[in-house]
């Protein structure tokens, strides 16, 4: 009875029936999973670990309750009960590698303080030391419980420290290439490229998890709409399995299309085959198949794009696909990829569709006179250091309302940001939880100012509010992560909302706030200038003049090579 309304999503229904059972007798490990997922999908954060916790008492060797406790406490920013929880899966299964990745690297999703940033840099740093010295790959059971280790889990929220991770990337990305080459010596051998005969077509790879809408690779399909097929034959491996209309363009806009869902030998096989000259990842860092995919050799030149906009330290990618506007000069130094710098933004991202304006902000229970500060990136792009920033515009824009959409991780944090100025956080920052992509955009069109995230700022949130004519917020940070909203409004030409300090943004949050005046032109200066920024076809030609060259200066070096 409790499975039954367990799979037809009953979730309240569900939890009483298997409480009721398990008043009776224990259960086995399955229904303190379900159990455990109910609660997780009501959000009852409480219930759901002390059922996971209670199942692991009773079936310590159950993997699967250990792994959700772990990944689920960090995600909910619990990270001291998460490495806890790691220890103590490390020692139930000594020989398996993912509870080794996830006590040695884990590193939390938000910071409660700066402090906090750089003991866990260093705990990182050291532990990544003590995985390497620990991983043995002699036996056939190490290597399998090694891929499959690195094939649940990347080191995605190491880059959201803030800081040039080249160094710790290439320890790791050599480590992830070690793995994978004892699994698959086959596919780590260098590939020849390709001869081209008179009117033969460069062939050209593009492999994700993703291809599907995602904020990581939605501008992809402009490359592959503007792109050039007298000269080009666009392949797309898609291994993931969400298909929706996005799905239907990178198929339309291929000339050929793989749908290769979680299988990674079938995709290497299928890449390998059709004998490309270039394959290209829009991400590396995001999926972990992907990752191990990364870590081989599949065509003579392998490239990543910025749709996770990290080096990947792996010594099977040769080139990194970034953007003139957004890389700062010494751009090269946070590589271990040659970095190409492509013109503009580096990416063609089609106009998305605006629909009208259909709600108000009472639907959202907002008031019709406050300044709503839009404040839409992941938990984990704030950074505690920039805090007071909320409280010191809100001290001078006493209308003003933050309107936070990713949950509320971030809470205690503001609250303490707006105390330390005598202010109460809750008087001015709001949490809104959004399923629907209409109401996302109609937030968009519905608040007053967007502001930014220092050190990793918005890509595709920001190119969205653009679209909405909402005024942006932003101060460009060391790395490319912390530029894509400041090259979008350079080349957009609305330029006075970039700050060059910290003081410099609340300046401007606030003048925007005060001053609705003002606040329109820039909006009004965005709605005409779209046409600069959206469907740029100047990046594509740069991208695809790259190949070109890359194809005939790796072809020379092969046969120069051979005839020595």
């Amino acid at each position: 009875m409790s499975n039954k309304l367990f799979y037809e999503g009953r979730w309240k229904e569900a939890i009483a029936q298997y409480q009721k059972f398990l008043e009776i007798q224990s259960g086995d490990a399955d229904i303190y999973w379900n159990l455990s997922y109910c609660y997780r999908q009501l959000n009852l954060l409480d219930e759901y670990f002390s059922t996971l916790q209670q199942g692991i008492k009773l079936y310590p060797t159950n993997e699967r309750l250990h792994f959700s406790l772990i990944i689920d406490l960090r995600q909910n920013g619990r990270i001291q009960e998460a490495i806890l929880s790691a220890d103590n899966a490390a020692k139930c299964f000594p020989d398996d590698y993912t509870f080794q990745l996830l006590k040695y690297l884990a590193v939390p999703s938000i910071y409660e303080n700066q402090a906090e940033i750089n003991f866990f840099r260093q705990r990182y740093t050291q532990g990544l030391q003590n995985l390497i010295q620990h991983t043995s790959l002699k036996t056939t059971e190490d290597q399998h419980s090694a891929l499959a280790g690195i094939g649940r889990l990347t080191n995605f929220f190491l880059s959201y420290q803030a800081q040039n991770d080249i160094d710790l990337q290439r320890q790791y990305g050599n480590l992830v290439h070690e793995i994978m080459a004892v699994n698959y010596p086959q596919w780590i051998v260098p590939l020849s490229m390709p001869k081209l005969q008179p009117n033969d077509k460069i062939r050209i790879g593009y492999v994700s998890h993703y291809l599907h809408s995602y904020s990581g690779t939605l501008w992809l399909t402009g490359w592959l709409r503007q792109s050039n097929h007298e000269s080009f034959e666009i392949y797309c491996y898609y291994t993931g399995n969400e298909t929706d209309p996005i799905t239907q363009q990178f198929q339309e806009y291929s000339d050929v299309f793989h749908h290769i869902p979680h299988n990674l030998s079938a995709a290497c096989e299928q890449i390998i085959a059709d004998k490309l000259h270039i394959l290209v990842f829009p991400e590396i860092g995001m999926n972990p198949q992907t990752m191990q995919m990364a870590g081989l050799r599949l065509a003579p030149v392998q490239c990543v794009a910025w749709g996770h906009p990290v080096t990947t330290g792996l010594p099977t990618i040769d080139y990194f696909l970034s953007s003139e506007l957004m890389e700062p000069e010494n751009g090269q130094e946070h590589y271990s990829e040659k970095l190409i710098r492509l013109p503009n933004i580096g990416v063609s991202y089609p106009k998305p569709y605006i629909p009208p304006i259909i709600k108000n902000r009472s639907d959202f229970q907002l008031s019709d006179d406050a300044v709503i500060y839009l404040c839409c990136q992941a938990p984990f792009k704030y950074l505690p250091q920039y805090d007071f920033i909320f409280a010191e515009i809100a001290d001078r824009v006493p209308q003003a309302k933050f309107v936070f959409l990713r949950g509320t991780l971030l809470q205690p944090r503001l609250k303490r940001a707006f105390a330390a100025i005598g202010l109460n956080s809750e008087d001015y920052c709001v949490f809104i939880s959004i399923a629907e992509r209409l109401d996302y955009l109609m937030i968009n069109l519905l608040s007053d100012v967007y502001l930014d995230t220092f050190t990793w700022s918005g890509g595709n949130t920001t190119l969205e509010a653009i679209a909405c004519n909402l005024p942006i917020v932003t101060c460009p940070g060391e790395f490319m992560r912390g530029r894509h909203s400041d090259s979008f409004l350079k080349m957009l030409g609305v330029t006075d909302t970039i700050a060059e300090n910290e003081i410099e943004y609340i300046e401007i949050a606030v003048k925007l706030g005060l001053d609705p005046v003002w606040r329109r032109s820039i909006a009004e200066q965005m709605s005409q200038n779209h046409d600069r920024l959206f469907d740029d076809k100047a990046c594509v030609a740069g991208l695809e003049a790259f190949y070109i060259q890359v194809v005939e200066t790796t072809s020379l070096y092969c046969h120069d090579r051979n005839y020595h």
